[in-house]
């Protein structure tokens, strides 16, 4: 049985994400702003919530239609299939969003979609009542120029909980977003990465997890584990393949920096629940003290910003101090992402190349020296 998938993502990432779907298998691979749709089998959607670096959920396209009214919306739902994916005890909370739409009110849409769900489930099941005393299927559904999208999601909790990152610093950076920068740096089982603001550690371990194949849903459940269509052996066979692909003699390493202490023991634990702690190396130190490792380096991070953590002028001094112990490059890569416009002219070199990312709902953008 062949199924429709939507994986929404970063702004930005789209072309990332439909290279990783067409890795594991996925087919008619199609981009939208923010998201991705793809089809596949079971064992499909199985393997892109274990594997997916930079999706931040798998859902299964139940259906999608055109609804500028509420009895347009209600018609569209009762005539799905919505009894091939939903148990007859299943719980059906549904949550979602409306953008250039006749139908705006949040609130009235997720009542229509749940009295729509429910007489749909209802008829299937012979059942006047819905008990919803079983496990639970989230529904998302999406409005966007009067063309609503209806969703199962199977991955519950965001892709982007990996299970490493148990607390954060002021200001990190999501894990999706830090696998994009890994990919667009590509980095490899042989390189060096070094980040002078660890923070957390999570471009760190995303890179070490990028360089050693190490799955970044190995070691989480999913809610599509309780759904009726998908078998438990296709997420056996995935969390299978996953393993059989780490890289277990990986000459990656990383080195760490933070000013902050607390920052530096985070980094440690962090990539110690990860699994990756032997690669990475972590210490206090300030920028202005930095000096680069031995060897070639991909410096990836995320340094503090001005609107978040620091008043603009204190960050832009951070950038300052960058550009002079960080040039000239000397062989060198640098992949910084800043939501400040004025990087370049601070940090003291032009980007090679600098393309628009979200860091959440902030526009940033990732500033590439690789020459």
């Amino acid at each position: 049985m062949i199924y429709n998938y939507v994986a929404p993502c970063h702004f930005g990432l789209e072309k990332t994400l439909t290279f990783e779907i067409k890795k594991i298998g996925g087919e008619n691979v199609r981009a939208e702003n923010g998201r991705v749709f793809f089809s596949g089998g079971a064992e499909v959607c199985a393997k892109a919530n274990v594997f997916l670096r930079t999706a931040e959920r798998v859902c299964v396209v139940l259906g999608q239609f055109r609804a500028t009214t509420f009895d347009e919306l209600f018609e569209g739902i009762r005539t799905l299939p919505l009894s091939e994916f939903i148990g007859k005890t299943d719980k059906f909370p549904n949550n979602g969003h409306s953008l250039n739409s006749k139908l705006a009110s949040i609130p009235a849409i997720q009542k229509i979609v749940k009295k729509a769900m429910a007489v749909n489930l209802g008829k299937a099941y012979g059942m006047v009542v819905m008990p919803e005393s079983g496990a639970e299927c989230r529904i998302r559904f999406s409005l966007m120029k009067d063309t609503f999208t209806l969703m199962l999601d199977t991955s519950g909790q965001g892709l982007h909980k990996r299970g490493y990152r148990r607390d954060s610093n002021t200001a990190p950076i999501r894990e999706t977003l830090a696998a994009g920068i890994v990919d667009i740096a590509r980095v490899r089982a042989g390189d060096t990465v070094c980040d002078p603001f660890c923070g957390s550690g999570t471009l760190l371990i995303e890179s070490a997890m990028k360089a050693l194949d190490i799955a970044p849903g190995l070691k989480r459940r999913f809610d599509g584990e309780h759904m009726k269509f998908l078998t438990e052996s296709v997420w056996i066979t995935a969390r299978e393949e996953a393993r059989s692909l780490i890289k277990k003699d990986g000459e990656f390493r990383a080195v760490g920096f933070d000013i902050d202490k607390e920052c530096v023991e985070l980094t440690a634990a962090n990539a110690k629940i990860a699994g990756v702690d032997e690669y990475i190396t972590v210490e206090r130190r300030d920028i202005r003290d930095f000096v680069c490792p031995d060897g070639a380096l991909k410096i990836l991070t995320n340094p503090p910003y001005g609107e978040r953590m620091l008043e603009i002028s204190e960050a832009r001094e951070i950038y300052k101090t960058m550009g002079e112990r960080l040039l000239p490059l000397n062989g060198n890569q640098l992949y910084a992402i800043t939501p400040d416009e004025e990087f370049e002219n601070i940090f003291g070199a032009k980007a090679d190349k600098n393309r628009k990312l979200y860091n959440g709902m902030m526009m940033c953008r990732l500033y590439s020296y690789f020459r």
